[in-house]
This record gives structure tokens, C-alpha cells and sequence, in this order.
């Protein structure tokens, strides 16, 4: 079943170029739903960039933590007014076994998987929603720059279906506001997809890399020959 996530602001079709990441090496990659428009990792059946052209298309700078508060970006809105907000629509798009809707959008009964660690939940509460970039990520190569609004939009962001996703509450701790150089998933089969999913985050919201980082990706992408990037930019 595919799942759309919908997220009016900034949402931009101004090119498609390709995002789920597939390899030989990355087994159970399509565990997760995939939506339309899309961002991420491929399995090789549609067009799009190979990892490592798209990593090559990251600008390199510098980046500044200065001025960084994480209420400088507002989580979690409810985009389509149905009474859940971008946490609760996350949960219930990628749930392996779907969870009952309650009253507030409480979710119980369902079950996910953790992509960076393998482990399988049941309980919602034992899962955050990680932004593949991390918001700090972000404010650090560029969203410092942007409007309230912008930012908003990049934190809630639903257009894209692997921006968001839903892990471990001990992985995306353990993970925090760390970058490729300084931190990978546990879980060996993720390495690739997860790569995809960071470049075509960053890529999206037009972002940047720093030296250590995009060095690190480059390293990654010569064991992701059949990866292949897809992202939307927003404007």
C-alpha cells in the first residue's frame, strides 16, 4: 500500500530525480513504505542518481552552530487538521502491522520496524521520529539562514518519505546530532539506504556538507554500486 504523506508549505515538484537506496548488501530495505513524491534510497528499478554523483552534488562548506535552539523549529504540527500530528502520521504510515486510531490520534496495537537497528516494536511510545538530518544537521549547513516558516516546513516535512522516519528511541539517541562521519547505523543492512536517504535530505532542502562528512559519504558509496538517489527539491 503506498502512503502519501501531505505537507502543503514549500513543497515544490521542480525536479525528480530518484530516492530510495538498493543494494545487494542491504537486505530488507523495502520493509518500508515507500510514497509518492518521495526521497531516499532505490532499488534500482526506476531512474535516478547513483549515490555517489549525488554526493558529488553536495556543496562543501563550512558549517556554524551559532544562534542554534532546537524551539527554532516547530514540532509537530497537525498539516491536514484530521487530529494527528507529523509524529502520529509517521507512526501510522510506516507501521508493518497498522496501530487502531484512537481519540487524540492515540495509537495502540500496532508494530514497526527500526531500520537502524533491526529491532522490532510494538509500543509507540518506544519509537522517536528522527529527521535523517538532524534539526542541529540542518541549522549548521544552512537552515540558520531561513525563515520560521522554512523551518517549520523542514521539521514536519511529510512530501518526503524517508526525511522522517520512525526508529528506536536507543538508536536515535545514540545517534543525536551526529553526521555520517560520526555516526552510521548499527545495522549493516541499513548503511546504504540510510546514506541515500541523508544525501537526498540534504539535497532537497538544498543544504550543505562539510569536509569530514562528505568524505565520509564518499567512503560509503564505493560499498553502494547499485544505490541510486531520488529527491524533490523545495524552493
Amino acid at each position: 500500500m503506498l502512503h502519501v504523506r501531505h505537507l502543503a508549505a514549500l513543497a515544490c515538484p521542480l525536479v525528480l530525480l530518484s530516492a530510495v537506496a538498493c543494494t545487494p548488501n542491504a537486505p530488507g530495505e523495502d520493509s518500508k513504505p515507500s510514497a509518492a513524491p518521495s526521497s531516499g534510497a532505490s532499488d534500482g528499478k526506476g531512474s535516478g542518481l547513483r549515490l555517489t554523483d549525488a554526493i558529488g552534488r553536495l556543496k562543501t562548506t563550512a558549517e556554524s552552530r551559532t544562534g542554534y535552539e532546537r524551539t527554532k523549529f516547530h514540532l509537530w504540527i497537525d498539516a491536514d487538521h484530521d487530529g494527528c500530528n507529523t509524529r502520529s502520521e509517521v507512526l501510522i504510515a510506516e507501521a508493518v502491522k497498522k496501530p487502531q486510531k484512537g481519540s487524540g490520534c492515540r495509537l495502540t496495537g500496532g508494530t514497526w520496524r527500526s531500520a537502524y537497528d533491526g529491532k522490532t516494536l510494538t509500543n509507540a511510545r518506544q519509537l522517536d521520529i528522527d529527521h535523517v538530518v538532524p534539526l542541529a544537521e540542518a541549522w549548521d549547513s544552512g537552515a540558520s539562514k531561513w525563515s520560521a516558516d522554512r523551518r517549520e516546513a523542514y521539521a514536519n516535512d511529510l512530501d518526503a518519505a524517508r526525511s522522517l522516519i520512525a526508529v528506536s528511541l536507543g538508536s536515535n539517541r545514540s545517534k543525536g546530532d551526529k553526521d555520517p562521519a560520526e555516526w552510521m547505523p548499527p545495522a549493516k543492512s541499513d548503511t546504504c539506504t540510510y546514506a541515500a536517504d541523508w544525501v537526498s535530505a540534504k539535497l532537497r532542502w538544498k543544504l550543505t556538507a562539510d569536509r569530514a562528512e562528505k568524505a565520509k559519504l564518499k567512503q560509503i558509496s564505493a560499498g553502494c554500486p547499485q544505490t541510486t538517489v531520488l529527491y524533490m527539491p523545495v524552493r
